[in-house]
């Protein structure tokens, strides 16, 4: 009869901890952890939106969003499990699903899984006007900041210098500073120029060409077909910041959103249909989301989608690679 009573205890043990550890396990599956960049960047205030947008729009969720050091933390985080969806440029995540270890990525992280293309970021070099600078040979000597170290940005300023014959040695001094870091030091003079990979019309900089008068360095077409994929030819619209009173020829690359691949295909699913059915929320949030179109979705994408991304685009009629 105790034999009796003990196993009926145990089992009822055992069921008491199944039950407690169920909702707990569900809990962690309802987790969406954004992984951004620096708070004046555009993917910061864009993950903001989306979160808000998960919250609404996938029942169950419970969205966060964790400012990072942008494209290669946020892809090292994924592949550790430590977010669901993340930010990232398309040179970047090239390099991270290939090892390239002076990119920032020792090994392969072969647990990333495209979600969508996204908008172009514009690599944007800004020069106060008193520094004298107008093209990018007038950099050499001069003081530039580049972003954070191997930041995608960082990545894009070693990748544009290069084209156009220059490296960092040429240069005055280099600082390895977020947006909002370079701007102050632009304004206080300690900086000549920053280079900032961003959307068009990124806070800080509509930021620092209110405070001085700027120049919006040239990116020939030449540079740019010398630096190659992932960089397209492109051009900063007049206007875009004050003072900037014409067009000026640029580089971009794209941005992905990117997930792992130990998330639910149903999850996924649910995520990138709520991107493309709030698409306006995104605008609202910044303008670089404006370019987000869903025939541009899988456009240069380097790495294999995620099954969840996959059946949305199939749905909508796009050509998925097997």
């Amino acid at each position: 009869m105790k034999q009796l009573v003990s196993g009926r205890r145990l089992a009822g043990i055992a069921t008491a901890a199944l039950i407690a550890l169920a909702p707990a396990a569900a809990r962690a599956q309802d987790f969406i952890n954004v992984l951004t960049g620096g708070t004046s960047g555009v993917y910061y205030p864009m993950g903001v939106a989306l979160s808000k947008i998960y919250g609404e729009k996938i029942p169950g969720t419970r969205p966060t969003v964790q400012a990072t050091k942008a494209s290669v933390e946020n892809l090292v985080l994924l592949q550790q499990g430590k977010g669901e969806i993340a930010f990232a440029l398309g040179d970047s995540l090239d390099a991270a699903w290939k090892g390239n270890e002076e990119a920032g990525f020792k090994s392969p992280l072969k647990k990333l899984r495209g979600i969508t293309a996204i908008y172009p970021n514009y690599v944007q070099i800004v020069a106060s006007k008193e520094s004298g600078i107008k093209t990018l040979a007038d950099l050499k000597g001069k003081r530039l900041s580049v972003g954070a170290p191997k930041s995608g940005t960082e990545l894009n300023a070693r990748a544009i210098l290069a084209a156009a014959g220059l490296s960092y040695k040429d240069l005055g001094k280099i600082e390895y500073l977020p947006f909002a870091e370079s701007v102050e030091l632009m304004k206080n003079r300690q900086l000549d120029a920053t280079l900032q990979s961003a959307g068009l019309g990124v806070a800080s900089l509509r930021d620092l060409a209110t405070a001085v008068e700027i120049v919006v360095v040239e990116v020939p077409a030449a540079v740019v077909d010398k630096a190659g994929p992932p960089f397209v030819k492109v051009s900063i619209p007049a206007n875009t910041y004050t003072g900037q009173t014409a067009a000026v020829p640029a580089a971009a690359v794209l941005n992905y959103l990117v997930t792992h691949e130990g998330m639910k295909e149903e999850t996924v699913y649910q995520m990138t249909k709520a991107i493309y059915d709030s698409l306006p929320d995104l605008a609202a949030a910044h303008a670089a989301a404006r370019s987000i179109k869903l025939e541009n979705a899988l456009e240069g994408m380097p790495l294999p989608l995620h099954p969840g991304a996959a059946r949305y685009f199939k749905e909508k009629g796009l050509k998925v690679g097997s």
